[in-house]
């Protein structure tokens, strides 16, 4: 138990700048400071290095805070706090700060008014019948329109305003690239890569060659200045971010935001740790930080003020910035009462704003089992809507994502039926299945098919695509397009929520200058990180196989059932040695009764051997709508008689007329 953790220093109002005309109050916690003083450094955006132009005495408030009223009109005032801990006096940027100067070494006074694009108030997000409707693209800011070939305006390239841009289309091609590719995918959600201000790209060098995710925080409450046309500029990054939300709401899309609240890039040297030493994050037994997260420190997420901080940063965006979901960094370092809040106040703000992460640690860590938010825990969420990423799906599909040899359903490992079940259910309960033969979980760990994100590839490790030639070098390209597709097809036709990374669908690669392929691109150059948009061309069959396959769950409620219940009701797996004699292949029935569609009956089979197999449907008046060359919501052919021989590498899906 941590010594500052008691009910006289847990604050539940407001901290941050709140800025009036009239006047701005700054309230900040730092329970054990002997003094805290605020320092005004005056409005010029360029001066940044300045020393205070006014410092003034702060008062200690109730409950560890400190606080003041300055009664001018402070709006584009830079600030920062002189805090006094043990003796030393550091300076500390406000926790809360929701507007930056260049690199966030300062707290901005903010109207947030004025930052509003045009009619804001009146963005609406786009409608979503229920959290397994989503289809989800993860995409990095700069990656999306940084290329030579997005079309994109110059001035708007790498930016968040990259995503405000019509009408773009590959040069001298009539291939769409940037927002209007999206529109035309069928995704339904753009999951952005760290967005909020980060540690290690100089915002005051914007010509200078660099890169970077972003999985290395510096401020919670306001946008990555890099990605902002003027990152001086306190209220440019803020407004552009929300001309980006709205344009992409406007497209019919909603917005994921991936939070990193499971540590800070800096340990001892954090605003967090400066203004409360040793508060903030978990300590060994030796009193030193404690690393479940790889990266030298962890958040402690189950102390009154630092779940505050967490969930107040969430709700904040939320209602700020009209965001339509969150993505949690290592969500096993968080405990469950504090996802538990986020839920609940989110759900006050929009039920249908998604939350999801990853169901895991990046190493020890203090937090207790029991209360950890990692994949064998979700069952605790009873119904909320709390989603992990299912590594099940992930590396049943495709083979084990740290060994590059390993081989998976797609490109030839054996035995993986029972996994491959287990994705197709979202990682609920159901009879059929062999609990002890899924590769990671003995057990459902989702209570409902919402809870799960079935996924094959994201930011981390290798692409899909280079994987599959990692894995399969001695295959032809053909077979590895055909491989791609059937992956792409077991999750875009699986219960849950289908996730999958910007490029899959056009064989996405990320090659280092020397040939080799690159498993962990965070700080690689462009040339590996951008999004080749040539590829949509040259790739269109593939690209058009993925748009099929999302039409086809958008038209079936079949594909995305709401919960395990209908699950259970609905889908029966084909049995092996009774409707086909093949190993390996699975192949399930799905009743389809809601009605909305005049058909009742979708068969779905996956044969992952070089050989074809032959299917036994027991009756007749089918139809072909995804073969190995197509997918989509149209017939291709109609299967006379009772039974079908689905070639090698490749999934079908059969309806009944």
């Amino acid at each position: 138990m941590n010594l500052l953790d008691n009910e006289y220093n847990n604050y539940d109002g407001n901290l941050g700048a709140e800025y009036c005309k009239d006047g701005t109050k700054f309230i900040v916690w730092a329970p054990n400071a002997n003094n805290v003083r605020l320092a005004l450094f005056g409005k010029d955006e360029k001066n940044y290095t300045n020393a205070p132009e006014e410092i003034l005495d702060m008062n200690r408030g109730v409950q560890g805070t400190w606080n003041i009223e300055v009664k001018r009109d402070l709006e584009g005032e830079f600030y920062n706090y002189l805090i006094i801990n043990s003796g030393n006096e550091r300076e500390v940027v406000d926790p809360y700060a929701k507007a930056l100067g260049v690199n966030g070494n300062r707290g901005m006074v903010i109207d947030l008014k004025k930052t509003d694009p045009i009619n804001f108030e009146e963005d609406r997000k786009p409608e979503l019948s229920s959290a397994t409707a989503a289809v989800i693209y993860e995409v990095h800011v700069r990656d999306f329109s940084i290329n030579e070939n997005s079309g994109i305006s110059s001035n708007k390239k790498g930016k968040y305003t990259g995503f405000c841009e019509h009408g773009t289309t590959i040069p001298g091609k009539y291939t769409k690239t940037g927002i209007d590719y999206l529109m035309e995918l069928g995704i339904t959600h753009v999951h952005l890569l760290p967005a909020f201000d980060y540690e290690t790209v100089d915002e005051s060098k914007p010509d200078m060659p660099q890169y970077n995710w972003g999985y290395d925080p510096k401020n919670y409450f306001a946008p990555e200045g890099s990605y902002s046309t003027n990152p001086f500029n306190g209220e440019k990054r803020i407004r552009e971010f929300k001309e980006m939300v709205k344009s992409i709401h406007e497209a019919g899309l909603r917005v994921v935001m991936d939070m990193v609240y499971n540590h800070t890039y800096k340990s001892h040297e954090s605003n967090l740790n400066l203004a409360v030493p040793g508060y903030y994050y978990r300590q060994d037994q030796n009193g030193n930080f404690s690393n479940g997260s790889g990266c030298g420190n962890e958040l402690a997420s189950e102390r009154y003020m630092v779940r505050k901080l967490i969930v107040d940063s969430v709700i904040y965006w939320a209602k700020e910035y009209h965001i339509d979901g969150f993505r949690f960094d290592l969500m096993g370092l968080h405990d469950i009462e504090t996802m538990k809040q986020i839920r609940a106040e989110l759900d006050k703000i929009d039920t249908s704003i998604l939350m999801y992460g990853e169901g895991w640690t990046g190493g020890w860590t203090p937090l207790s089992g029991e209360e950890s938010s990692v994949k064998q825990n979700i069952v605790k969420f009873d119904k909320m809507q709390i989603a992990a990423f299912s590594d099940d799906t992930r590396d049943s599909v495709k083979g084990h994502v740290f060994n590059i040899n390993e081989k998976g359903y797609v490109n030839g490992r054996t035995g993986l039926e029972e996994s491959i079940k287990f994705c197709i259910v979202g990682a609920t309960g159901k009879q059929g299945i062999n609990y002890d033969k899924v590769i990671y979980s003995r057990f459902a760990w989702a209570n409902e098919p919402y809870q799960c994100i079935n996924y094959i590839s994201a930011h981390d490790n290798y692409t899909l695509w280079d994987k599959l030639y990692l894995t399969n070098n001695e295959s032809s390209q053909e077979k590895r397009k055909n491989m791609n597709k059937l992956a792409a097809a077991i999750v875009l036709t699986s219960q849950g929520i289908p996730f999958f990374q910007a490029g899959e669908e056009f064989l996405r690669t990320k090659k280092n200058d020397d040939g080799s392929f690159s498993h962990d691109s965070y700080n690689a150059p462009d040339s590996v990180n951008n999004l080749e948009w040539d590829r949509v061309f040259e790739y269109k069959e593939i690209v058009n196989y993925y748009k099929g396959l999302i039409k086809l769950r958008k038209k079936y409620k079949a594909f995305r059932m709401n919960s395990s219940e209908e699950i259970r009701k609905n889908l029966t797996f084909l049995e092996y040695g009774e409707d086909f004699y093949k190993e390996n292949v699975v192949a399930y029935k799905i009743e389809d009764n809601s009605e909305k569609n005049l058909c009742n009956t979708i068969v779905v089979i996956f044969n992952p051997n070089d050989e074809e197999a032959f299917i036994d449907l027991k009756e007749c008046g089918w139809s072909v709508l995804v073969n190995k060359e197509r997918a989509g919501v149209d017939e291709i052919y109609a299967i006379e008689g009772n039974s079908i021989t689905v070639p090698s590498k490749c999934a079908h899906v059969l309806i009944k007329k």
